[in-house]
């Protein structure tokens, strides 16, 4: 029977959650990613929902010493992971300590890795964006790029009625993965969002996760030169 982790990569596996709903009643996907860290113990980025079968298999993977929220959209699940995981580290992106004030935090994400994780993967953050801030994770070991709300890709029909209508004008079901036109709009400041891109599109990446999509498998740097031709260009 195929487990609910499946291996993305040496030392990463994700696993699909449930749809949630975000505003307006748009349905989303949900995905997260374990990785193993040089350490042995795991880094679980943008947790789904916590369910025993999930923790039967993260728990074969290692010991959960770091739970991770990219953005300050991706949060719904973390309280019922870190009650799961009291021993957990748990990280916040800008913006999200303000807006979740019942979870007790212990690091907040910069431009630079922490310790704990700096031999595995870089970070970066996406600032300047009235939407949200993320941070944009690089796995050197499986050269995967890491995205959450910034990168979305829908199957076509996913979305019904207007709401078909307002994805298809915002890129959100384009004919590869994109970065939708709301996101591009909110960015006010696109010079603190070039520099970060450029910093991104500077990773030797060979795949893109995101959270919204299915993933890339090839051609990952020119795939990321496209989404971001937008910004990087002007």
């Amino acid at each position: 029977m195929a487990g609910i982790l499946r291996e993305f990569g040496p030392g990463i596996w994700i696993a699909d959650g449930p749809t949630v709903t975000a505003a307006a009643g748009f349905h989303y996907p949900t995905r997260m990613a374990v990785i193993r860290l040089s350490s042995g113990g795991l880094f679980v980025w943008s947790p789904t929902a916590l369910t025993d079968a999930l923790r039967a298999e993260v728990d074969a993977l290692g010991e959960v010493r770091f739970l991770i929220a990219p953005n300050s959209l991706h949060h719904v699940f973390l309280a019922d992971w870190q009650r799961g995981y009291s021993g957990a580290g748990v990280y916040a992106a800008p913006g999200l300590r303000e807006k979740r004030r019942d979870i007790r935090f212990d690091g907040d994400l910069g431009d630079m890795a922490d310790a704990d994780w700096a031999g595995d993967l870089d970070q970066v953050v996406m600032r300047g964006n009235r939407i949200t801030t993320e941070v944009v994770f690089f796995h050197r070991r499986s050269k995967t790029v890491l995205f959450t709300d910034l990168i979305q890709h829908f199957r076509p029909g996913w979305f019904k009625g207007w709401r078909a209508l307002v994805a298809r004008l915002d890129l959100m079901v384009a004919a590869e993965p994109s970065v939708p036109r709301k996101f591009r709009a909110a960015f006010t400041d696109r010079p603190a969002a070039r520099a970060a891109i450029e910093r991104i599109l500077a990773w030797p990446a060979e795949k893109v996760l995101m959270a919204h999509g299915e993933p890339v498998t090839e051609g990952a740097q020119a795939f990321l030169r496209r989404a971001f031709r937008w910004l990087v260009r002007s």
